[in-house]
């Protein structure tokens, strides 16, 4: 699977990027035994214990044998700090390291995109694609399928603490519900996640790995992308590197990038293609102006507010125990349950900031367990976290290359904060995680707020907006940097579906194309986005 591939082959289809979006193209365009499929992944197999384990995510972010442990530059909105940004590095991509939350979004996410002129992209338009390839553990009915490669399960352990904190939030007015993927998510429940019997469940494991006996499907791992070919309008070749020797491949069909929303406008901008000003400054020719590469980069932002707790058991205690950590281990082993089986979230949120919101615009993920930040110890307390996040943010970053070299590191600038709106939002968002922790159902633990403190004043919202830049860190979810728009969009770099405006035989398809980021989390709705896009481009191959 990793072996050198000769110079000249030519395929009828090259995805760039064995991420989510990319293993779903994969399997559906080599189901035709007819057409070549390659797929290039810079990462490695997926063949380390900690992507199968649910738990590993603790193991495996922040480690560069599974993340390209990314840097953003300094934030502003953040006080000046620069943040760790995950991506994945290996088969599945950050579907390997992932949350595993099974997330939709809202329908209005997708009516807006049709609202914006991409016809196809409406809730009722996508709902179809999310239930073919869905696997769901209550079966199939309207809203959901059964039988498909992407298994969702309810989590396997719970928490009375949660359940508390489920109730407290009832109390100040967020309904419960059984289902947060019918296309309206606010209240809360516990989180289904992308496991099956206790693994996790990524997109190599699901979509991939059935279709590697294909022969029609080459994958190779660990090779570097360096640029596109492009000659008289049109995308030709790729170019990479793999044991430090250089490799081309043409493409009859398309070139398909999914290397997602970091990766993607990283090749496009080496290629040649984006913001002028950009690849000048970073000493490459411009072969294709298209301004919208790299930019419109958007972004969950996470309040971590922390809280002491008494009266109740969280994880933080139970692994401090040498006992407890063996018992963990024997429960994964013999049942496939208990603390690792965990997601990094179990409990969730959905909620209005104000009345003045028309639908959901935070979401709150609860965890039993209290850290400064992932990779460091748990905290020597009984404690929990609420993370809260702004699900439709108004700020706008980019990302760029420094220069030419494919194995630099690129610049991120999320610009998370930079407008009054958010800021409100993040205020906003505070009081409400404090409302709740004040509840009578969830006062009982006589929580005590550790971060960001109960010194920075509730009726103060420059003083909120601030404490937000000390606590917040990215929730992993870049999107935008390729966006969907029409032609008369100056920012646009795909068309609805998803070929590169002035550009032929290439087409994005990963988060990076979503013109506004969707209300939850958001690795299935890149996976519908690549399951709506393999039928795209059967169709379009079928037209004279």
């Amino acid at each position: 699977m990793t072996e050198p591939i000769s110079q000249g082959t030519d395929y009828d289809y090259i995805i760039v990027g064995a991420g989510s979006a990319g293993c779903v193209l994969a399997n559906r365009l080599s189901a035709d035994p007819q057409c070549r499929v390659l797929l290039l992944e810079a990462g490695g197999p997926d063949n380390w214990i900690w992507f199968h384990v649910p738990v590993g995510y603790l193991f495996a972010i922040g480690n560069p044998r599974s993340d390209w442990c990314f840097r953003t530059r300094p934030e502003p909105g953040l006080n000046g700090r620069s943040l760790g940004y995950p991506r994945g590095k290996a088969l599945g991509g950050s579907s390997a390291i992932n949350a595993m939350i099974y997330m939709r979004g809202q329908a209005g996410d997708y009516d807006h995109w049709r609202q914006l002129g991409l016809d196809g992209w409406g809730w009722d338009d996508v709902l179809p694609y999310f239930t073919k390839h869905e696997d769901h553990y209550r079966g199939a009915d309207d809203f959901h399928g059964a039988g498909g490669e992407w298994r969702v399960e309810p989590p396997r352990i719970s928490w009375p603490i949660l359940d508390a904190y489920r109730e407290a939030a009832a109390e100040v007015g967020i309904p419960a519900t059984d289902d947060f993927n019918r296309g309206d998510n606010e209240g809360s429940a516990y989180f289904e996640v992308n496991q099956k019997r206790g693994r996790r469940w990524s997109a190599a494991r699901g979509f991939l790995r059935p279709a590697l006996k294909r022969e029609n499907l080459r994958v190779i791992t660990g090779c570097q992308v360096d640029r596109l070919e492009i000659a008289d309008g049109r995308a030709r070749s790729v170019i990479w590197r793999h044991d430090n020797e250089p490799h081309i491949a043409s493409a009859r069909g398309e070139i398909i990038l999914a290397a997602g929303a970091i990766g993607s406008p990283q090749i496009l901008q080496r290629s040649g293609v984006g913001r002028p000003e950009w690849l000048r400054e970073a000493g490459i020719d411009v072969s294709y102006p298209l301004p919208g590469v790299g930019a419109n980069l958007q972004d969950h932002l996470q309040l971590r507010l922390v809280y002491k707790v008494g009266g109740a058991q969280t994880l933080n205690e139970m692994y401090a125990a040498l006992w407890r950590r063996v018992w963990m281990v024997a429960q994964y082993a013999c049942a496939r349950r208990g603390p690792m089986t965990m997601a990094p979230s179990q409990l969730g949120l959905f909620a209005r900031s104000g009345p003045d919101v028309a639908r959901a615009d935070l979401e709150f993920h609860i965890q039993p367990l209290s850290l400064d930040k992932f990779g460091d110890p748990l905290h020597p307390f009984p404690g929990i976290t609420t993370s809260v996040c702004n699900l439709r943010p108004t700020s706008r970053g980019w990302v760029r290359v420094p220069d030419a070299d494919p194995t630099a590191a690129p610049e991120i600038a999320p610009n998370y904060l930079s407008t009054d709106h958010d800021r409100m939002i993040a205020a906003r968002a505070i009081r409400l995680a404090r409302c709740i922790a004040a509840a009578p159902s969830f006062s009982a633990f006589s929580p005590e707020e550790y971060l960001p403190g109960a010194d920075v004043p509730n009726g103060d919202d420059e003083a909120l907006a601030k404490a937000a830049g000390d606590i917040g860190t990215t929730i992993f979810h870049p999107v935008g940097t390729a966006k969907m728009g029409l032609g008369s969009d100056p920012e646009a770099v795909v068309d609805a579906r998803l070929r590169v405006h002035g550009l032929a035989g290439l087409r994005i398809v990963d988060a990076s194309v979503m013109p506004t980021i969707t209300s939850g989390n958001t690795n299935s709705p890149t996976i519908m986005i690549a399951e709506k896009a393999a039928d795209m481009i059967r169709e379009d191959a079928t037209r004279p």
